[in-house]
């Protein structure tokens, strides 16, 4: 079975971007927040699982590539 992980820029400062996603783009959004210097993230309501972990990866896989944040994208499995 594929799963579908959405995310979506809305916030760049010089510490952090902060990022939407979830599974469905019809379902309300969470929010995560990627340390621009460490590179770490951490989701804002504080629950780590898989949509997050997914998500977080695949910003920081597309960062490596193109060393500029993502504006938008999707993780697939």
């Amino acid at each position: 079975m594929a799963s579908l992980v959405y995310f979506r820029k809305v916030a760049e400062t010089d510490d952090s971007v902060e990022y939407i996603f979830g599974f469905d783009t019809n379902d309300p959004p969470r929010r995560l927040l990627m340390d621009r210097k460490s590179r770490r993230s951490q989701p804002v309501d504080g629950e780590i699982d898989y949509a997050f972990i997914k998500a977080s990866r695949k910003i920081n896989a597309l960062y490596e590539e193109a060393s500029q944040w993502p504006d938008h994208g999707m993780s697939v499995s």
